[in-house]
């Protein structure tokens, strides 16, 4: 493909991202446009400073609209340490569930939040890979093991089911500690 250049090779990106069912790594979208990765993560800012609902996760770039609709959301506070972070990914992920993000509240910066995005354990383990190729820490690391995560689902009950084993395997920080 010959080198597309300013907002035809962004129209270009963003069809590519509408159409993708799983995220897009910026290598995977440099050599679609015939670009540097680098020029991706500008483009990408530019198309959201332009108001597009595309988000970077550690798995890639993913575009939101209509994927978000009607989907039941919680919050759930956990404590654990970060060997048990696959674990505890993983038994949301079989749940049915989506795992948003991870926050933490910091004494500095106030709420800092990170994109996972994952909601398989494939997805879960080629998380884990990541961190373990970039030797990466873990957020909750910074605060003792106590995060927040964003989950979704299908349904209310399918969340209640992620947060009782999540209970069940002593994941959750609950308001008696």
């Amino acid at each position: 493909m010959k080198k597309l250049f300013g907002e035809q090779r962004r129209q270009f990106l963003l069809e590519k991202i509408k159409s993708s069912n799983e995220p897009m790594t910026g290598s995977d979208l440099a050599a679609l446009a015939n670009v540097s990765r680098q020029v991706i993560v500008g483009d990408m800012t530019l198309l959201k400073a332009k108001g597009e609902p595309i988000i970077a996760t550690s798995q890639g770039y993913l575009f939101l609209a209509e994927r978000v609709t009607e989907l039941a959301t919680r919050r759930i506070a956990c404590r654990h340490q970060g060997e048990d972070t696959e674990r505890e990914l993983k038994l949301l992920v079989r749940a049915g569930v989506t795992v948003k993000d991870v926050s933490i509240e910091h004494p500095v910066y106030g709420e800092l939040t990170a994109g996972i995005h994952v909601a398989t354990v494939e997805q879960v383990e080629a998380f884990m890979q990541r961190v373990h190729d970039t030797g990466a820490s873990y957020l909750l690391e910074l605060t003792d093991g106590t995060h927040l995560h964003t989950i979704t689902a299908a349904n209310h009950v399918t969340l209640e089911k992620a947060i009782n084993d999540m209970r069940d395997n002593g994941f959750l920080l609950e308001e008696s500690e």
